[in-house]
């Protein structure tokens, strides 16, 4: 089955760290650009960050630039999503995917969908 498998999440407090990965099952991650998107109750999925495959180059969605940095192993087939300086509005099921290869858009159709973790931040 091809699909991103994500994990890492959890409870934290307010200001706190975490590290999600994100590993991709049945299919090389190399060959694509990776998005990491979120979803919190009652909202719709939104585009968190993504890192190209071409030259590794990155872009962010402006809730998360400064605390949020995304990379890639393509050796061992994850992606990552480091979040600092988490907010109780960080809150949600982060979810990553696998998208077209070269330049990455936060805009483009993802494919290869995890389940998500979920990650919770509170005092």
């Amino acid at each position: 089955q091809l699909q991103a498998v994500e994990s890492g999440g959890g409870l934290v407090q307010p200001g706190g760290s975490l590290r999600l990965s994100c590993a991709a099952s049945g299919f090389s991650l190399g060959k694509h650009t990776v998005g990491w998107f979120r979803q919190a109750p009652g909202k719709e999925r939104e585009p968190v960050a993504c890192i190209s495959n071409s030259d590794g180059t990155t872009d962010y969605v402006d809730a998360v630039k400064g605390r949020f940095t995304i990379t890639r192993d393509n050796a061992k087939n994850t992606a990552y999503l480091f979040m600092d300086s988490l907010k109780p509005e960080d809150t949600a099921v982060y979810s990553c995917a696998a998208g077209p290869g070269g330049l990455c858009s936060l805009g483009a159709t993802y494919h290869y969908w995890g389940q998500g973790t979920q990650v919770t931040v509170s005092s």
